[in-house]
């Protein structure tokens, strides 16, 4: 052994012996390893097994990883997520308001198009387009929102345009079904009858 060699050896002694005293209590803190091992580089042209060696293009071998704690059940803690995120609480329709589902059947008694119709009231919440309307039933034709008070309507309506309806606080949007304005009116008529 060359005294070049002594401070690599050294370092690998200590590294030993501090791994040995951590054992597997998760509690301890694990040492990083020693900077100095890694930045050693081995000169003798036979190094001992326990040695770092050079790879291919003559850099030193990192020494292999300290054990440490395994992800986030270290300290014996795991958190537990639900399995599905909690319901989407939307604002209460307003009583004597008429819903939007009992919107879009009017549209279909009266013999207007209202295909497809879906439920997209979760979209009304923080997680979809966060307007903050009670509900939301869309169809190829129109789509219906029905909003907790006449402010929270009137301020959409706004924003839309004349890309809407609004009566009380059940607003249609034309927008999204692209509803041909010569249709607008029949769905309005029958809106405005609901009242």
């Amino acid at each position: 052994m060359t005294n070049r060699s002594l401070p690599a050896v050294a370092v690998l002694v200590i590294a030993a012996a501090l791994t040995a005293a951590c054992g597997d209590d998760a509690e301890k803190p694990s040492a990083p390893p020693p900077a100095a091992a890694a930045s050693t580089p081995a000169t003798s042209p036979s190094t001992p097994a326990d040695l770092p060696t050079s790879g291919p293009t003559g850099a030193p071998t990192p020494p292999a990883a300290l054990p440490g704690p395994a992800g986030p059940s270290a300290g014996g803690t795991t958190e537990r997520r639900p399995a599905s995120p909690p319901p989407v609480k939307l604002p209460v329709r307003p009583t004597g308001t008429p819903g939007a589902r009992q919107v879009v059947d009017a549209f279909k008694a009266a013999g207007l198009k209202a295909p497809n119709p879906r439920d997209r009231s979760v979209e009304c919440g923080p997680d979809g387009l966060g307007l903050g309307c009670s509900e939301l039933i869309a169809t190829d034709a129109v789509t219906v929102y029905v909003f907790p008070d006449e402010t929270s309507a009137s301020d959409i309506a706004e924003i839309w345009g004349g890309q809407s309806f609004r009566r009380g606080t059940v607003v249609l949007n034309y927008l999204e079904a692209k509803t041909p304005e010569a249709d607008r009116a029949g769905y309005e008529k029958v809106l405005t009858s609901l009242r």
